[in-house]
């Protein structure tokens, strides 16, 4: 009422800064199913089955995806880049390696392997997650 809200808890052990957060954190599930429908980033759909198994593991692997990006998401946080797991994605997607392959005069060509330009926030990125570590080895 008049933009109070009056919570009633029998956990009188709890400091008030737990309630608060025991209430606010099922907005946080909910922000993940909500997640969930977006078709852009970690959805449900479309999905292609029609039998029990397929449909279950669908849902398996996309709640596994959501859990990745979440913990991605978490782990980009600690380190000082605050994102949502959308905008988090997109600048993962942003990363792109490029090959370049230069004619050599005998023998085989000569490859390199860099990545395309990024912004600071996308190289933090790769420092964080180690991408030039996973990317492969020309």
């Amino acid at each position: 009422m008049f933009g109070k809200r009056v919570l009633i808890t029998g956990r009188h052990d709890w400091p008030i800064a737990e309630i608060v957060a025991a209430y606010r954190s099922p907005s946080a599930a909910e922000l993940a199913f909500r997640q969930m429908k977006d078709p852009h980033v970690v959805s449900f759909s479309p999905m292609h089955h029609w039998t029990n198994h397929n449909i279950r593991v669908h849902v398996f692997a996309c709640v596994l995806a959501l859990q990745i990006a979440c913990l991605m998401r978490r782990h980009a946080a600690t380190n000082g880049i605050d994102m949502s797991v959308r905008e988090l994605l997109d600048a993962l997607a942003g990363i792109q390696e490029t090959v370049l392959i230069y004619p050599s005069t005998g023998g085989r060509p000569k490859a390199r392997r860099m990545l395309t330009e990024i912004t600071s926030t996308q190289d933090h990125l790769v420092e964080i997650f180690e991408l030039a570590q996973r990317a492969p080895r020309s």
